[in-house]
């Protein structure tokens, strides 16, 4: 009885060395995907006052630990039952990330105005543009959450079921942690700052360094705001090159960088401009 016991224990041991080197593996193939979570989100958990900005930063995480618990097992099934179907749904997803990077670059060079008056009334209705900045977050997560998730599936599918559960868990919640354990020392960072300003005096090398964290929060802010939008659509086009065969073969020779974003800033515009239409029709019908 003994002896079982202890060769259950065995079988535990090596199923678990068996996903910690799946689980690393899979890690590598998603960390270019993880770059680009991290400086989406980075980008939309900031903008807040400092005390809000854990607490917001909180619920996109609850909201991306829920997006994982609800993506992993759809993911597991439809790759036993209905695999097909998991590419159409990384198709549409990449639909939507072109959609929200060119809309931001289109919101820049066009609408900069506007949105300065809005990011003024904002202040103002700080609640309201919490929630619409956590939605917007949780939903841009999802879909980043999606391209992981299958990534980490794909490198052990010739591997037992029980293996694979244990993997896209493990790389789900890595990513979750991790990802998110960055942003929240990033959007501290100028608090870090004053804390060593004050305990400093204002004098030495610890005040210089927490100055230093207090002037460059902006310039990260501004760096991760335009990788992160640079980010959504090199995944967008990321996804149409992996997922469909014309695009993966067209234009062979090209760096695969430049193609991918090329690909992704055209499926943008065309998701800018059906949208912008359907809204168009829906107003001329309402009227």
């Amino acid at each position: 009885m003994a002896s079982g016991f202890f060769a259950i224990l065995d079988d535990i041991a090596a199923l678990m060395d068996d996903v910690a080197v799946t689980a690393k593996i899979a890690t590598r193939k998603t960390a270019g995907i993880l770059g680009d979570d991290l400086a989406v989100n980075a980008e939309k958990a900031t903008g807040f006052l400092s005390s809000r900005e854990l607490p917001v930063l909180w619920s996109i995480t609850k909201g991306s630990l829920l997006n994982k618990i609800i993506i992993v097992p759809v993911a597991l099934l439809l790759n036993f039952f209905f695999p097909i179907a998991i590419k159409f749904i990384l198709i549409l997803g990449g639909f939507y990330l072109a959609y929200e990077g060119v809309e931001k670059i289109i919101e820049y060079f066009f609408h900069r105005h506007e949105h300065e008056k809005v990011a003024k009334d904002v202040v103002q209705d700080d609640k309201a543009a919490e929630k619409a900045k956590i939605k917007s977050a949780v939903t841009t997560d999802f879909i980043l959450s999606v391209e992981i998730v299958i990534i980490a599936l794909g490198t052990v599918l010739d591997k037992s079921i029980a293996i694979q559960i244990l993997t896209v868990s493990v790389v789900a919640i890595l990513a979750t942690v991790g990802v998110y354990g960055i942003v929240a020392l990033i959007v501290r960072m100028d608090d870090a700052g004053y804390k060593l300003v004050k305990h400093a005096n204002n004098k030495g090398f610890f005040s210089a360094l927490g100055n230093l964290l207090i002037k460059s929060l902006p310039v990260i802010i501004k760096i991760l705001s335009i990788a992160g939008t640079v980010a959504l659509i090199l995944v967008s086009g990321g996804i149409f090159v992996h997922n469909i065969d014309f695009l993966h073969h067209f234009l062979p020779n090209l760096m695969s960088t430049i193609k991918e974003f090329a690909i992704g800033l055209v499926a943008g515009l065309l998701a800018v401009g059906v949208t912008e239409g359907v809204k168009k029709l829906i107003s001329l019908f309402k009227k």
